[in-house]
């Protein structure tokens, strides 16, 4: 389906002063067209909206049969005719001609330039002629190299773009044969080139295929004929019977054929290399990958001309990489990346656009309502003439360049029109007499012939046009010349003002809520999308113009898709992120002049706003948006609203408008729990303390835990950047810490905040610096090792608690909260705390109460601690406890003993009792018993202690040792009466026993 709209691309139209009738005409870089016209052709400059200026004429060997210039390099390549012989020739250096009798250098291609010749070639026209062995038919520049293809019959030949270097300062454009490439079974009619890309037109045939390099090795390949992909066989018996049975009494006709990808090597055409370039350069091409082949059927329901079942204007169109909307492209290189191209091609009456790279696709097809006679494809239009009209179409190019520049282009951050959307047709303007038309820059250029045409040839046998085989490309001379004939440069508008032009014409859509208002915004935004990716083509300050036009078309769409109650609504979200536009400037678009009891609010609206909400904006409505939101979502989706309420965007909500609406949901099925909790909330902001009492003891405490996983900005929000607490979780830290730490947990559990967003987040509710842990902090680490969260690093969580366990005893300094949990608490409710030892109670036992609400034993101390124990003093009972314990973890028993010994000999015997056990048992008489007694000689006022001790000791000696052993181990100066009780026991145990 083609829609028909009546704009306006055209704008102002002037006439190229030519003297003779054209022949042939092309235009291109920026400000070139060249006509040719018997054996001269002239140069114009053509210039903004200026008249054409003519630049130059020089003559030509004949008479011109087809003309193309070459952007890359600044050259213009013509096949002449002459005596009925034809000639490839290539014009370089063209601009410093400045009058026609100026001298001119012939050389043949390849050819080195004397010395004594070089330097007059800087002033001076150059005509490089290129010999071929068979008749050129028709050439193609490559666009970004310049690379020159000829066509000839069952072959191609490329020509290279080289420079010859004269010196530092100047080099002359010369090139070089570097390939030819054998098609069997297809005069070319037409070709089409760009940067490996080959497109081959009969009349009837298609065929595109890539020539590719080896990876693998850089070899040049060698000077014969290599087939890379051998047809079919079936194929090629079908061609045979074909010549076998076409007689002058009946004609074989094939089947209409389309083949993409690997499957176009079934066509039977044979596409083989051959190389000509020199021994010592690297050959680019290797491979033939095919890509597309199509062949038509002819027409034979009735007699009619050749032309009316030809193929014409075929085009390969690249796009290059641009970047225009990604901020991490790369434009610093120079060399252009291709990023898509297409390939056109035109029947009469309908018209074909494919996509070739990475995949290849039909995109569109043109109906044309007229019979065609030639179009030009651009990244904005297909331009097609026909008998009496220029028709202006759109096309898909710059959608599906932007899906090759971003794969995930149609998400909820970005989108873009579909490639599948209808074209139109934008205008078709009459123009008596269209022969040919050409198109460069933003230049329509028409040959016009008012008179009518002299009489037609003799109509040739139908039976000889629908054989391939047999027809031969026919290069006519020219009718004599006539009056009556006009070349025209039509200028397009700018695009930013043909934009503005489709804006408007919408307008007439836009009450009426149709497909049609959408169909024509996405066109006028994939022509300033078009405009954009064709960065070569801008003039300066019209980037920004057309950036801003981009957001303006983003902004219109998404006012569309808003307003649409369709399976497409949900784009408003990414066509007005594109638009820049606030959520204020949005809502400021809506209608909201309809009653609130007939207000209607579309999926696509609704669908924006939501997201809009969820993405925790910096944006703050005002009361009286806020108001219209809350009405918004009342009216059309309830079960929202309290998480629309929970927003910071509705920060300045009236608390009582939130709370009727939210009164209304009492019944509604949504959830009670979350309900109850924004209800809360909101009293909590009115300061109605009773009201939030009463709400927040409905339900026990699990199921507020729950209400908050459904809904975390309840308790935690993002502004620009930084985690925020709500209001009520300031609250619940003065009241219910304890809800509070499990509801973090509970979101933590969820995946609804991360690790280091709950610390934050505690730390900015208790006001602490990034230094200062609170104790409501430590209490959520607590709850976490408690929980055994899955995806809590336990070692890590061991370290933060140690450290703060450790901080607390060095700076004898009690938390800031009561902790929500005793040492009692978290050894019975986890396995990582350990039960306190008994000779840890009895020194925790003379130090103060403060001490002993610090302490806390995690995990089973190793080296990795020990650094986190410089900062913790001995002096104390607590830190002692904490060094003797780490030492004892490190096996360094004797040193613990002795700071028992010295600081609380008391605890001597339970540590040696808990602790020197199995191989460490020897230490009893070895360390334990030499030191007690070594310390009762010297006295003092711990001497009643330490004979306690030792008397522990013996007992445990006694047993474990033979009488001979025990004896050895006994100190030599003591009192026999004193050890004679323990050596009584120990000779008389084996009789005990």
């Amino acid at each position: 389906m083609v829609h028909l709209y009546n704009l306006h691309p055209f704008g102002s139209q002037q006439v190229v002063p030519c003297k003779l009738e054209p022949e042939r005409f092309c235009g291109g870089g920026r400000d070139a067209l060249f006509v040719a016209a018997g054996c001269k052709v002239e140069a114009f400059a053509v210039s903004g909206q200026e008249l054409c200026q003519p630049r130059c004429a020089f003559s030509t060997l004949g008479r011109v049969l087809r003309l193309a210039y070459s952007e890359a390099g600044d050259y213009l390549v013509a096949i002449e005719e002459k005596n009925k012989a034809t000639f490839l020739r290539a014009y370089v250096n063209w601009r410093s001609k400045r009058t026609e009798s100026s001298r001119v250098c012939i050389r043949l291609v390849g050819h080195k330039v004397e010395a004594p010749f070089s330097q007059t070639l800087r002033d001076q026209m150059s005509i490089v002629e290129m010999p071929l062995s068979e008749a050129p038919l028709c050439i193609s520049c490559c666009p970004a190299k310049g690379d020159l293809l000829v066509g000839c019959t069952n072959k191609l030949v490329l020509f290279s773009l080289k420079y010859q270097i004269i010196n530092e300062d100047f080099s002359i454009v010369d090139f070089e044969r570097s390939l030819i490439i054998h098609i069997d079974n297809i005069t070319p009619i037409e070709i089409s080139f760009c940067v490996g890309y080959v497109a081959v037109m009969s009349d009837l045939e298609v065929l595109i295929v890539k020539l590719e390099s080896d990876p693998k090795n850089g070899e040049s390949i060698s000077h014969y004929s290599r087939e890379t992909n051998k047809p079919v066989k079936q194929a090629e018996v079908t061609r045979n019977e074909t010549l076998q049975l076409e007689s002058d009494d009946f004609v074989i006709c094939q089947k209409p054929m389309e083949l993409l990808g690997e499957k176009s090597e079934q066509s039977g055409v044979s596409v083989t290399l051959e190389s000509t370039g020199l021994a010592d350069e690297k050959i680019k091409y290797f491979h033939v990958q095919h890509l597309l082949y199509r062949r038509f059927a002819p027409d034979i329901s009735s007699y009619v001309l050749s032309d009316d079942i030809k193929l014409h204007s075929l085009q390969l169109l690249p796009i290059y990489q641009t970047g225009f909307l990604t901020s991490d492209r790369k434009n610093s290189s120079q060399e252009k990346e291709l990023l898509s191209l297409f390939c056109f091609f035109s029947l009469p009456h309908v018209g074909y656009l494919y996509m070739v790279v990475k995949s290849v696709e039909l995109m569109s097809v043109y109906q044309y309502p007229e019979k065609s006679q030639q179009a030009v494809l651009t990244p904005q239009f297909l331009h097609v003439i026909t008998s009496n009209n220029l028709q202006c179409f759109t096309v898909r190019c710059s959608a599906a360049a932007a899906r090759e520049e971003d794969p995930y282009v149609d998400t909820t951050l970005k989108a873009c029109p579909p490639v599948s959307m209808d074209v139109c047709a934008l205008r078709i303007q009459l123009f008596i007499g269209l022969k040919a038309i050409c198109h460069f820059k933003n230049h329509v250029v028409l040959l016009t012939k008012a008179n009518p045409e002299a009489a037609p040839e003799r109509r040739e046998s139908p039976k000889r046009l629908l054989s391939r085989t047999g027809t031969s490309v026919k290069l006519k001379a020219p009718p004599a010349a006539e009056a009556g004939w006009n070349l025209y440069i039509v200028n397009t508008i700018s695009p930013v003002q043909l934009y503005k032009e489709m804006v408007d014409y919408s307008n007439t859509y836009k009450t009426a809520k149709t497909q049609g208002c959408i169909h024509l915004l996405s066109e006028a935004h994939l022509l300033v999308r078009a405009a954009l990716m064709d960065a070569g083509q801008l003039e300066p300050g019209e980037k920004a113009e057309l950036l801003e036009a981009f957001k303006d078309s983003c902004g219109h769409l998404g006012d569309c898709y808003s307003r649409l109650d369709s399976q497409h609504s949900h784009l408003a979200l990414p066509y007005y992120k594109m638009s820049g536009l606030s959520m204020a400037e949005v809502l400021a678009r809506v209608d909201w002049t309809v009653e609130d009891a007939l207000q209607k609010y579309e999926r696509g609206l609704i669908f924006y706003i939501n997201h809009s909400l969820y993405e925790n904006l910096d944006e703050e409505l005002s009361e009286e948006l806020a108001a219209k939101v809350v009405h918004m979502f009342h009216v059309a989706e309830p079960k929202q609203l309290p998480h629309v309420l929970c927003s910071p965007s509705l920060k300045n909500i009236n608390p009582l408008t939130a709370v009727s609406y939210l009164r209304k949901l009492d019944t509604s099925g949504s959830s009670s729990i979350l309900v109850t909790l924004t209800k809360a909330a909101m009293a909590l902001r009115m300061g109605d303390l009773d009201t939030y009492r009463n709400e927040m003891e409905i339900h026990s405490e699990m199921k507020l835990v729950s209400g908050f996983i459904l809904e975390p900005r309840l308790l935690i929000q993002q502004r620009k950047g930084q985690i925020v607490p709500a209001e009520l979780a300031a609250h619940l830290k003065d009241t219910q810490p304890a809800l509070l730490v499990a509801s973090v947990l509970g979101l933590q559990k969820n995946n609804k905040i991360g690790i280091e967003e709950a610390d934050s987040f505690f730390k900015v509710l208790c006001g602490k610096d990034e230094d200062k842990i609170p104790q409501l902090l430590v209490d959520f680490w607590e709850a976490q090792l408690v929980a055994c969260l899955p995806d809590v690093v336990l070692q890590e969580l061991f370290f933060k608690l140690t450290s703060q366990y450790i901080w607390r005893l060095s700076t004898r300094q009690p938390p800031d909260t009561i902790p929500l949990r005793t040492s009692k608490d978290l050894i019975n409710a986890c396995g990582h705390y350990g039960l306190i030892y008994p000779w840890v109670n009895i020194l925790l036992s003379s130090d103060s109460l403060a001490d002993k609400k610090l302490y806390r034993r995690p995990f089973k101390i190793t080296a990795s601690i020990v650094p986190f124990l410089e900062p913790l003093s001995e002096d104390t009972l607590s830190g002692l406890s904490v060094h003797v314990l780490c030492r004892t973890r490190l096996k360094e028993y004797e040193q613990c003993i002795d700071t028992l010994l010295e600081r609380c000999p008391e605890a001597v015997i339970p540590y040696a009792n808990h602790e020197l056990k199995e191989d460490n048992r020897t230490l009893w008489w070895k360390k334990l018993l030499p030191e007690l007694c070594q310390r009762i000689k010297c006295g003092g006022e711990k001497n009643q202690l330490y004979l306690s001790s030792l008397k522990e000791t013996l007992s445990v000696v006694a047993v474990e040792l033979e009488l001979r052993d025990f004896v050895n181990v006994l100190p030599e100066d003591g009192t026999a009466a004193f050890f004679l009780p323990y050596l009584l026991y120990c000779s008389q145990k084996k009789s005990l026993t």
